[in-house]
């Protein structure tokens, strides 16, 4: 079983930028693509990024295409996502899953996940 471990997330000011790491705990992410989701409080889970097992295709949520980078350094059995000019409604709870099918926008798509780690963004 392989445990996804977010970090990274904290209490930053408008236009600031945040790193978040998920590292496997157990089972490598090795083959696998993995995912970025977010859930803001009364609001559903979304889906923010994603990139394929080589980090060779990504995939974004219309919000995130210009501020999210995510990348992946096999190596280390690590996923990033890189945010970049937040804003308020960023602030949500973050969440790191692995994929366990190619339907990537949907959170039905991820078997194991991570316990999130929170981001929040002031004006």
């Amino acid at each position: 079983q392989v445990q996804p471990v977010e970090s990274g997330g904290g209490m930053v000011q408008a236009g600031d930028s945040l790193r978040l790491s998920c590292a496997a705990s157990g089972r490598t992410f090795s083959g696998y693509a993995m995912g970025w989701f977010r859930q803001a409080p009364g609001k559903e889970r979304e889906f923010a990024a994603a990139i394929n097992w080589s980090g060779g295709i990504t995939y974004y949520a219309d919000y995130a295409k210009v501020r999210f980078t995510i990348s992946r350094d096999n190596a280390k059995n690590t996923v990033y996502l890189q945010m970049n000019s937040l804003k308020p409604e960023d602030t949500a709870v973050y969440y790191c899953a692995r994929a366990r099918r190619d339907s990537y926008y949907s959170k039905n798509s991820y078997d194991y996940w991570g316990q999130g780690t929170q981001v929040t963004v002031s004006s």
